[in-house]
């Protein structure tokens, strides 16, 4: 069972590594260019690393990479198609499925939290 501490704990790195760490040109980049999406991951990956370990972040870093690689096409072909309600559901729809995946592969950071 994941204790509300380690919970917290993951949904606010989330929200630094991937709102706050990433610049306008890796969020405007990373539908298109595999470099700028990369670049947006290796900065994300950063702050799991010094507060989960080695093995949590890159696992979530692959997982990032994945669906921020579909995500990125979708929204930004939404914002450019002016649909605004789709595009928000398609970001919630992003961010649910990072969260989950954090929270499933939370055992891998719990030595480290123990």
């Amino acid at each position: 069972m994941i204790s509300l501490t380690l919970l917290l704990a993951i949904v606010w790195t989330h929200w630094v590594s991937d709102f706050v760490l990433q610049s306008d040109q890796m969020a405007k980049g990373k539908s298109s260019s595999v470099k700028w999406l990369s670049i947006h991951v290796a900065w994300y990956t950063l702050p799991f690393i010094l507060v989960f370990g080695f093995k949590f972040a890159i696992v979530n870093a692959i997982a990032h990479w994945a669906v921020d690689f579909v995500t990125s096409k979708v929204t930004s072909r939404l914002f450019k198609a002016g649909k605004n309600h789709y595009f928000f559901v398609a970001i919630g729809f992003d961010q649910a499925v990072h969260l989950s995946i954090l929270v499933a592969t939370a055992y891998l950071a719990v030595p480290i939290w123990s």
